[in-house]
């Protein structure tokens, strides 16, 4: 009778290796500078793989790890630094930088998007001289993190309808206000930081208006819980928010801030990071599921012989192509002025809905094993669930086009 072995060895089929797949050489034109920026993040991520899948499976957040890239200089998306010592990023910089740590994993490209593109531009547009001094330094090199606060528990597309109110207490120079209200899906809100959060004025000459306001996160009445049982994004940490009676000096506004479509400063340019970050979720996808094929035996020949798995990956690396395509178009658009909202709205409307697209033909390609969260596809396809989400939702960003192309606003 022959022995059963004690196990049997699963093949190693060494698929997370980045190919830099760039069948156009879309990006083969790059600047040197921004080239070197892209290089700075790969070297960031390099060897992280097994560490974020970990974090990812146990919903823990490593801060230590945007401390890390802040001293990289990785959140300077758009922002004058040069006061500090460190290089701003050009919008192509910062697309590439999105694009490859999203590829590593998308809870890190998300910390990075808040800190950089949502916290410290929050700072940088808006806020007063003596704000910026104390804080600016801080959240450019992730020694303070940074959370953006406005989406609420009841108003997430409809943000416009926020309801959490600022109260003014004696004048607008020497009083102070009073902040009440919730919001909700805060990246770094429980973080120990500070965050900006968007409300609505009651009482002054600015009553109704909604304004910004810097919130330490140690202050009385500030209460964060960590969001659990996310299926998606799970390593960084997302808040639930309770403003009760959150006292602040009037020097907690946020200057520049002056009404709710100040938010669609900041928002437009993340909306074209999201867009980045889709690239580099469908690329961790693509480069999985060619390394498999050519690696992967069934019927006695890699599964890339076959037809229908060749048909696959030129359908995943066409979409791959046309997301790059949108990006880097879009990206020159934006750093020539000449980029607008809508066009915004539908290369972060394009690229998400591929990158699901291209999630789920690489998943199906790996069969049992593309369940696996260290074969990067089921985490990936995961995250893409929230990207294609936030930032507005594929519904919202086709009204912001429709309305463009129509000039009718179907808005309710």
């Amino acid at each position: 009778m022959t022995q059963a072995p004690d196990s049997v060895p699963d093949p190693d089929y060494q698929i997370t290796v980045p190919l830099d797949l760039d069948y156009y050489g879309v990006f083969a034109d790059l600047p040197e500078a921004d080239s070197l920026w892209w290089k700075k993040a790969r070297e960031f991520g390099t060897g992280l793989e097994e560490r974020m899948t970990g974090h990812w499976e146990r919903a823990e957040f490593p801060t230590d790890l945007l401390r890390e890239a802040g001293e990289l200089g990785l959140f300077t998306d758009g922002v004058d630094v040069s006061e500090i010592g460190l290089e701003t990023l050009s919008p192509m910089a910062a697309g590439l930088v999105n694009m490859e740590t999203s590829r590593v994993d998308g809870s890190l490209g998300t910390a990075l998007a808040v800190q950089g593109g949502l916290a410290l531009r929050t700072l940088a547009f808006f806020g007063s001289e003596q704000q910026k001094s104390q804080h600016f330094a801080a959240l450019a090199s992730g020694e303070t993190l940074g959370a953006f606060a406005l989406t609420e528990p009841t108003h997430g597309s409809d943000s416009v309808s926020l309801e959490t109110t600022a109260e003014l207490h004696g004048d607008e120079e020497s009083g102070h206000y009073v902040l009440n209200g919730a919001k909700k899906w805060i990246g770094n809100g429980a973080s120990g930081g500070i965050t900006f959060t968007w409300a609505r004025i009651v009482g002054g000459e600015h009553e109704g208006q909604v304004r910004c306001f810097l919130v330490p996160q140690e202050t009385p009445g500030y209460r964060a819980e960590v969001i659990e049982h996310k299926a998606s994004l799970r390593a960084i940490h997302q808040a639930l928010i309770q403003y009760h009676d959150v006292k602040l000096p009037a020097d907690a506004i946020l200057p520049g801030a002056k009404s709710f479509k100040d938010t669609s400063t900041v928002l437009f340019a993340t909306r074209l990071g999201v867009a980045w970050s889709a690239v580099g979720h469908a690329a961790a996808c693509v480069e999985t599921a060619l390394s498999y094929a050519k690696k992967r035996k069934q019927f006695s020949k890699p599964i890339g012989a076959h037809q229908l798995v060749q048909e696959r990956l030129t359908f995943m690396v066409s979409e791959l192509t046309s997301m790059q395509l949108h990006v880097k178009h879009a990206t020159e658009r934006d750093m020539a002025g000449e980029l607008t909202g809508p066009q915004a709205s539908m290369v972060k409307y394009h690229n998400t809905r591929k990158a699901r697209q291209i999630a789920q033909v690489a998943r199906d390609m790996l069969g049992g094993n593309g369940i696996l969260l260290t074969n990067k596809v089921a985490r990936h396809m995961a995250d893409i669930e929230a990207i294609h989400t936030y930032e507005g939702t594929e519904s919202v960003q086709s009204l912001i086009i429709g309305r463009d192309l129509t000039g009718f606003s179907a808005f309710a």
